[in-house]
């Protein structure tokens, strides 16, 4: 036949392809993964990256059209087990007040153990952000803010206590989580000491003021229910 027939997908040419493919992005993910880590967003090129995974910056740009993407999906590992953990405590009946403690504690631990590769993909983010000029896009496959969505697992908490009841309903999910997520981000910059405790306290404090004041109310001289 004068037509190439396309490779079936037990054709171990196929496979031995795809198994290539794989590692290169394996390779690709690693190599971003320590080196946003070590060098920070500004300081990084995708050239640097993939001259650390061992390819041409052309294989690189293949498998990852921009920096934006390839940090978001070094970062959306991180973010995956939250929304599990959010949906399956929704899907329990947890009380949401438990649910998002332990979210928030959860995501400031993740800050401080990955201060630089969190604040590069802040970096990201913010840059992303001032060059759409709005908010994500679900539809929008390369940017950083869809690939990790980093709001979402407290989004859907705060949306289910607010239906519940357990949640004053203003401000909105959307509004409040995307809030607490800036400030957390934020702080993995300028704050890059900081405790993941006293984090995650400030962001409790902030979160629950808004949506559940009497916590704060209640909590005695110190009006500090969240220390540890």
């Amino acid at each position: 036949m004068a037509a190439s027939i396309a490779a079936e997908p037990d054709d171990p040419r196929a496979r031995a392809a795809q198994t290539k493919r794989d590692r290169t992005r394996r390779a690709l993910l690693d190599a971003a993964d320590a080196t946003f880590g070590s060098r920070g967003w500004a300081d990084t090129r995708m050239e640097d990256i993939a001259a650390a995974a061992g390819v041409s910056a052309a294989t690189a740009y293949n498998h990852f059209p921009s920096k934006h993407v390839l940090v978001g999906c070094v970062y959306e590992p991180l973010v995956r087990p939250l929304l599990s953990e959010a949906e399956h405590d929704i899907a329990t009946g947890r009380p949401v007040v438990d649910a998002l403690t332990d979210q928030i504690r959860a995501l400031a631990r993740i800050s401080q153990r990955n201060r630089r590769l969190t604040a590069a993909f802040w970096s990201a983010v913010e840059e992303y952000t001032i060059k759409v000029s709005g908010p994500p896009d679900p539809a929008d496959d390369v940017d950083p803010r869809t690939l990790a969505p980093v709001p979402t697992p407290l989004r859907k908490l705060i949306e289910h206590g607010q239906r519940t009841g357990e949640l004053r309903p203003f401000p909105s999910a959307l509004d409040v989580s995307g809030m607490i997520v800036n400030l957390l981000l934020l702080r993995s910059i300028n704050r890059q000491d900081e405790p993941a405790e006293l984090t995650a306290e400030l962001l409790l404090t902030a979160l629950f003021g808004m949506l559940r004041p009497e916590l704060l109310a209640d909590a005695g001289t110190d009006g500090r229910p969240f220390r540890r």
